[in-house]
């Protein structure tokens, strides 16, 4: 795991409890509307259905009111930008889990439903309450932060899957993902030399080399959203976005190919 120097940025925690709520919101209802057909489709995530998928989100908003039915651990150990470098080696129970979970649960619609009515209930406790999450003990505030990673992630993935759904985004659920990942860059790559422009959420400095002080950068990437949160988290190839014109960059050290994936 990189080494933690950069501050963690302040999210509004009023904000990202209503971004969760809207952002689960469509996708609960779209999922509802899906035909057998469409949920029997395959997924970019290898292995996974659509029916798979969308089962494997409402496990990841779970995880919030698991945890607080768990005893409280006496602090927490992982902060909210150690987060996404815990993540993989929970890749292959999650994959178990979720397939589990989608063959005990035919209706989507019910566990929707029931997932949807412990989430909104768990989002009353205070921020401050700490979590056994299984990545590390977090504080609530952090965690639900990275519940906007897991929601706008896994929407995209499911509008990758279906021709045409076109989930919606909730804007300030799109900018702490955005913002996050951003960040999590700069771990893993600090220093000055580079920076990476996300308009309208995020811009970092990162790489080691000589800093910018003023002017333009000497070196420079640019990208939207959407396409820095799948080289973020592996499902578009840096080299892929370069082809596609999805991401700019210029500079001798403007290539983050070497960096990214940051989680998978």
């Amino acid at each position: 795991m990189p080494t933690t120097r950069k501050r963690a940025r302040t999210y509004d925690p009023a904000k990202i409890r209503e971004a969760l709520k809207n952002q689960f919101g469509h996708v609960r209802e779209a999922v509802g509307a899906l035909t057998p057909e469409q949920l029997a489709l395959a997924t970019r995530l290898t292995g996974w259905t659509v029916r798979d998928l969308a089962a494997h989100i409402t496990m990841a908003v779970e995880t919030v009111s698991r945890n607080l039915d768990r005893e409280e651990p006496p602090a927490p150990r992982l902060t909210l930008l150690e987060w996404p470098f815990a993540t993989a080696d929970r890749a292959g129970d999650i994959a178990d889990g979720t397939r589990e979970l989608a063959s005990a649960n035919p209706d989507l619609a019910a566990l929707y439903a029931r997932t949807e009515e412990r989430f909104l209930a768990a989002l009353s406790a205070p921020g401050s309450r700490v979590l056994a999450a299984r990545t590390g003990a977090m504080t609530l505030a952090d965690y639900l932060v990275t519940r906007t990673v897991e929601l706008v992630v896994h929407t995209d993935d499911l509008n990758a899957a279906v021709p045409g759904l076109d989930i919606p985004y909730d804007r300030q659920a799109l900018a702490a993902c955005t913002r996050l990942l951003a960040d999590a860059l700069a771990v893993k790559a600090p220093g000055g030399s580079t920076e990476v422009r996300i308009p309208p959420y995020a811009v970092v400095q990162c790489v080691e080399g000589p800093k910018h002080t003023r002017g333009t950068p000497p070196n420079v990437v640019e990208t939207d959203p959407l396409t820095w949160i799948r080289l973020a988290t592996g499902r578009l190839a840096w080299q892929d976005a370069l082809e596609a014109a999805k991401v700019s960059a210029s500079g001798e050290r403007a290539d983050l190919g070497g960096l990214l994936p940051l989680m998978s």
